[in-house]
């Protein structure tokens, strides 16, 4: 019994899971003994029970008919010992005999408090007659059943408890050893478990089998080991991230562009380096301010207040803001900033602060600015150029519609322009242009337009005039300033110009009719002998004529095959091989003669023309490039330029994907060359198609960059490949400064964007020098080749060993 004790005491100090099972089996199991053995015990009662009620009724069976007839025969002797043999019985302790009519005989005794079972029978006399002698009572005492049934009480809990108490010390051994020891030896590895040994895995005393694998402890053994694994590959990828982070975090503090943080209250939590050199505030006195609130101490600058406030509102909406502002330095001075903000999200999508991302764009803008003034004005008199003055024209129109007022248009052609400069040079003839565009604006008022629409043409345009007769003022208020001489070159010369005069709506209700008359009545200006001016009238068909003429015979030179193409290559500058070649129509006709496109694609335009004539242009250099690419082995690109109009024919895309098809050139080998005018409107459908043919594969170029209204401010906005640099600008670049500092500025600019560029007009080794030190990605002109047919551009491609095989 020590031992027993003190191996409890062990259990239950070593292992208080293992003293919890044995209390537990010892309570379930002493619950079901008690019942079980309530149930044996009663069921012993009840067939003890039954046994003296079986007696009892074989005394009845036995005994009735001879204690009848005994007591018919009045045979006392007989009678009692018939009685005395009934209570010899086993538990029978009492007789009570009831003699009819009256008397009684019992024998026996009944205990005091005892426990007893009654049984009576009627003795009855059968004979002729049946007649009632008796009734007989037998009482049986149960003490013996109790008796026996208490001693069978305490064997059978004796027993049951001595046998529920070791089969639970040999359940709980068996747990001990095949559970509770594991559990402890599981408990202690997770006690020492730490990062420093998660190389120790857990192991259990007991056999490597595929059952022990497979069972309860098993699976936990294997849990924990897996735990450990990813604990090993979280570290390890935790310290991965943490170089990671470190990493990124040096790149934000390095980065060349500043970094601001804020947090959601848009306060300023982080600034990089690279701010502080940008703006010269230090990041001590900014930690905590809202952005807007840098250099607007007094916080009165509403400006600034409004554009934060609009950042803020679009980034809770949109989720990105970027744009250029103007920002101010520590110093005071301003500076153009180009900024990107974005929201700083947790994993549940959440704003938990916001990236404030910017660049000095200063430089950049000044470009900008220089190229978009160069773009809209032209660059020797600073007036206003073709593309400008056509929409300052469109809006007096539309202005003069809506006030029913007039507007004059003036082109004026210098006499003798090319004679000046033929005989004192470019210089002098410089000189004049500028000095003409003086004394022609100082003849102006200030809502009218004075622009120089090329070499010595200008347009004027006199909106919300009170009559016609005005227009007669002003032009002869302008050959009255032409009237002293012009000093060029140290010498006086006499130069006068002629101007035509259309007027709206009398002459035309639209812009292009009205420079068209505008041109027809300057020449006859100039027929009628120079230095004068003269109205448009429908008898001025000279231009007229010609032009149905043009019209007549272009209308069947697509069905008489009078069209072909000449091809002009494209070259990379730095190695002069050959990249592609641009497509340039010309109309061969037998009236006319071979006649260039600048004569006959602007009527075509007018007329719908270009829409047939250009599904023919495309379709046939395709094909043409299909046959240079199986001729030679490789890939030659053609570029296609697409006129406004037909651009904007609703059947265009299919027209360009169509002759892709039918040809099998490859999308990315053709190009279309789309010119400055076309960007003008904006509208979704320009960009919805150029966008179609970006996503087709199909190459997209701007034309004659740098001669238009205000593309440049769609460069960003469209999908472009190419910027062709006009010839205009490529012309002087080793002669003039300012034409070699804007085209550099261009190529600079594009590529800054991504974008390759083109330049044309290259004519002599010079400007393809200047323009390979500059990195132009490709050149054009006469100095590689001049435009050739088809069979003489095959001929080339033969014999020109600068194309790569």
């Amino acid at each position: 019994m020590p031992n027993l004790s003190k191996h409890f005491q062990r259990l239950r100090t070593g292992s208080p899971l293992s003293f919890r099972l044995l209390a537990w089996i010892l309570l379930f199991s002493s619950a079901f003994t008690l019942i079980a053995s309530g149930v044996q015990l009663y069921s012993d009662y009840r067939k003890d029970v039954g046994l003296i009620d079986q007696r009892l009724k074989v005394i009845e069976s036995g005994y009735a008919s001879s204690l009848a007839r005994s007591l018919w025969a009045l045979d006392q002797k007989l009678l009692q010992t018939q009685m005395e043999g009934i209570l010899s019985l086993p538990d029978i302790t009492h007789l009570r005999l009831r003699i009819e009519p009256d008397s009684e005989l019992v024998m026996g005794s009944i205990p005091r408090g005892a426990e007893t079972k009654t049984h009576s029978f009627t003795l009855v006399h059968e004979g002729d007659q049946s007649f009632r002698l008796g009734e007989l009572t037998v009482t049986a005492n149960l003490d013996r059943v109790y008796r026996e049934m208490k001693q069978k009480i305490g064997v059978i809990l004796t027993t049951q408890f001595l046998k529920t108490l070791f089969v639970s010390i040999l359940i709980l051994l068996i747990i001990r050893h095949l559970v509770t020891r594991h559990l402890s030896d599981m408990a202690a590895y997770a006690r020492d478990f730490s990062l420093e040994n998660l190389s120790e895995p857990l192991t259990l005393d007991r056999p490597d089998s595929r059952a022990n694998r497979s069972d309860e402890l098993g699976q936990v053994v294997d849990a924990i080991n897996q735990m450990r694994e990813r604990l090993n590959t979280d570290i390890a990828r935790q310290k991965r991230d943490a170089a990671e982070i470190r990493k990124f975090s040096k790149a934000i503090e390095q980065s060349p562009s500043s970094v601001l943080i804020c947090d959601r209250q848009w306060h300023i939590e982080y600034v990089n380096q690279k701010f502080t050199q940008l703006t010269g505030f230090d990041r001590k006195s900014i930690l905590g301010k809202h952005p807007a609130e840098l250099g607007d101490e007094g916080g009165q600058n509403r400006e600034r207040q409004n554009l934060w406030q609009s950042i803020r509102l679009q980034v809770q909406r949109v989720g990105v803001w970027q744009g250029e502002v103007n920002s101010i330095r520590k110093s005071g001075e301003r500076f153009w900033e180009q900024l990107v903000v974005t929201p700083i999200k947790d994993n549940d999508g959440e704003i938990t602060g916001y990236l404030i991302l910017g660049e000095d764009v200063s430089i950049r803008k000044r470009y900008e600015q220089q190229l978009l003034r160069q773009a809209n004005y032209d660059i020797l008199t600073g007036l206003p150029n073709r593309m400008l003055a056509l929409d300052r024209l469109k809006l007096a129109l539309a202005q003069a519609r809506r006030e029913n007022t007039l507007v004059g248009v003036m082109f004026l052609d210098l006499d003798n322009f090319k004679h000046i400069n033929d005989t004192l040079g470019h210089d002098a003839g410089d000189n004049l242009l500028i000095e003409a565009a003086r004394r022609i604006s100082s003849c102006l008022r200030g809502t009218s337009t004075v622009a120089r629409l090329g070499g010595d043409e200008f347009l004027v345009v006199l909106p919300g005039l009170p009559g016609p007769d005005a227009c007669s003022q002003v032009a002869e208020r302008i050959l009255k300033t032409f009237s002293p001489p012009f000093t060029l070159n140290a010498q006086e010369v006499f130069v006068t110009t002629s101007i035509g005069i259309a007027i709206f709506p009398t002459d035309s209700d639209n812009s292009g009719t009205l420079l068209q008359h505008a041109d027809a009545a300057m020449y006859e200006a100039k027929h009628n002998g120079k230095s004068a001016y003269a109205h448009f009238s429908p008898e001025m068909s000279e231009v007229s004529h010609e032009r149905l003429q043009m019209e007549s015979l272009m209308r069947r030179a697509l069905e008489l095959d009078e069209f072909e193409l000449h091809y002009q290559p494209i070259v990379h500058t730095e190695s002069g091989k050959l990249q592609a070649a641009e497509a340039l129509l010309r109309w061969n006709n037998p009236t006319l003669g071979l006649v260039m496109p600048d004569r006959f694609i602007p009527l075509a335009e007018e007329t719908g023309l270009i829409t047939p004539v250009g599904e023919w242009v495309l379709q046939e250099a395709c094909r043409t490039a299909v046959g240079w690419g199986k001729n030679t082995g490789r890939g030659i690109g053609i570029s296609v330029n697409v006129s406004p109009r037909q651009f904007r024919d609703p059947g265009f895309l299919d027209t360009v994907m169509g002759a892709l098809h039918s040809s099998g050139l490859k999308p990315e080998l053709l190009e279309l060359e789309i010119t400055e005018r076309l960007l003008l409107d904006n509208s979704i459908e320009t960009a919805t198609i150029l966008y179609q043919l970006d996503q087709a594969g199909v190459r997209l170029s701007v034309d004659d960059f740098g001669t238009g209204y205000s593309a440049l401010s769609y460069l960003k906005s469209y999908p472009f490949d190419v910027l062709k640099i006009d010839k205009s600008f490529v012309n002087d670049v080793n002669k003039e400064p300012e034409d070699a500092s804007l085209v550099r500025a261009i190529i600079n600019m594009a590529h800054s964007l991504g974008l390759k560029v083109i330049a044309e007009g290259v004519e002599d080794e010079s400007q393809a020098d200047f323009l390979r030190q500059e990195h132009c990605d490709y050149s054009q002109g006469y100095y590689y080749s001049r435009p050739q047919t088809g069979k003489d551009f095959e001929g080339w491609l033969k014999n020109n060993h600068r194309i790569p095989v």
